[in-house]
């Protein structure tokens, strides 16, 4: 009796921001609820860091510049365009060591990337090591706006999964066939969501709060930069009958900075570093304020919870359309100066019309897979193909080493 095999998927990432881990962390629960019991294995890389310590330097600069010079990040990404990492020879020739040993020892089924960096030099491997017509190799673009990097189109992905058509539109415009673009929604983690104003105040008593008192949360994102300092400062000098949150992510300087600035409020502020239950933070809220743009957006409003954004601080180029978009949908306020936060938040607390408005906002306009169940579509198409892949083995020798294959069938 054959053995049944179990379909293993590979997940291909970078830590750039937060959002990417958090679209590969959305699959990977989606891929546990799709497959339900049934045994499967996946694994989650950050390719860009791993591969080669240049990468690596790499991402720490991104990281550098997102925390400190955001207003830099336009020519840094003029830069990628004109020096194209992506598909350069000489990062090729660094890391394609790193690929082909990931491939020996892991032997997906499919590949599956969540970032523009790694999709060129793993579809190049594949097809070095003749396995690119029996690996799929599918791509979560998560911009949903046109305008993002061109480094996601790639002439070997199998499959894109795409936010929109507003997405699907851009990979078109940038070569890639429409038969081989699929509109999925993005991939937002199922624990973000709204199971009532229950489940709200439980939240912000655990977090020290008062369960009734509107709740305002300052995200200042995955690495703490922009403005966000400056429209906290102002809150605070507000007088408002509210409490707050303040999550700093990995930039200890600013969470000392922000714990500076609580100190002189004239109401509670919960000073927070870095969490990875940013959902019990946004199930406590009533309001966010962060960037737009990025994941973070769309997990917040599929806990149904309004934004104020900071559009203060230059956005990233991929991320400007997604602020115009939810903005002009009425799921979101723009601040055109820090001081403004104060009669933004005055009006939530004093108009319930108008707040009430906000949040039925929020389901008119998101992307499909944030609407529970989240991830369901994306997961749909990338756990498909891995129990599909189950059909045969093939063996592939190349450069003296023997590997066996689970293929795909087509």
């Amino acid at each position: 009796m054959q053995q049944k095999r179990i379909p293993k998927i590979l997940i291909i990432s970078s830590d750039t921001g937060g959002g990417h881990r958090s679209a590969a962390a959305a699959i990977v629960a989606g891929v546990q609820k799709f497959f339900d019991g049934e045994s499967y294995a996946v694994r989650v890389v950050r390719a860009v860091e791993e591969s080669h310590h240049l990468s690596a330097k790499l991402v720490r600069l991104y990281n550098w510049i997102l925390r400190n010079r955001q207003h830099w990040m336009k020519y840094f990404y003029w830069c990628m365009n004109k020096v194209r990492p992506e598909r350069s020879e000489f990062f090729h020739k660094r890391c394609v060591g790193y690929v082909k040993e990931l491939f020996e020892r892991w032997c997906p089924h499919i590949v599956v990337s969540v970032h523009p960096l790694t999709q060129h030099i793993f579809a190049r491997v594949l097809k070095e090591l003749n396995l690119a017509d029996r690996i799929p190799l599918v791509s979560v673009v998560t911009d949903p706006c046109y305008g993002f990097w061109k480094g996601w189109a790639c002439d070997a992905v199998t499959l894109y999964l795409v936010a929109n058509d507003d997405a699907r539109r851009q990979l078109i415009d940038y070569g890639v066939a429409p038969e081989r673009i699929k509109i999925s929604g993005l991939p937002v983690h199922p624990k973000f969501d709204f199971p009532g104003e229950q489940a709200a105040q439980t939240a912000r008593i655990a977090l020290g709060l008062n369960p009734d008192k509107f709740t305002v949360f300052v995200n200042a994102g995955w690495e703490g930069g922009g403005n966000i300092p400056l429209i906290f400062r102002e809150l605070v000098r507000g007088e408002l009958d509210v409490q707050a949150i303040f999550l700093a992510g990995r930039n200890e300087e600013l969470r000392g900075e922000a714990e500076q600035i609580a100190s002189e409020a004239k109401f509670p502020v919960k000073v927070i570093g870095y969490s990875d239950e940013v959902e019990k933070l946004m199930r406590a809220a009533n309001v966010m304020i962060s960037k737009l743009g990025g994941l973070t957006t769309f997990e917040a409003l599929s806990c149904r919870v309004p934004i104020i954004a900071d559009s203060t601080t230059e956005p990233m180029p991929q991320e400007a359309g997604t602020a115009a978009m939810v903005v002009k949908s009425g799921a979101a306020v723009m601040l055109q100066k820090p001081s403004d936060v104060v009669p933004v938040i005055r009006r939530m607390i004093d108009d319930s019309k108008h707040y009430a408005s906000l949040r039925a906002a929020r389901s008119a306009w998101v992307p499909l897979s944030t609407i529970r169940p989240p991830a369901r579509n994306t997961t749909l198409s990338v756990a498909s193909w891995a129990q599909l892949s189950q059909s045969y083995l093939a063996k592939s020798r190349n450069n003296n080493w023997t590997t066996t294959f689970v293929v795909l069938n087509k």
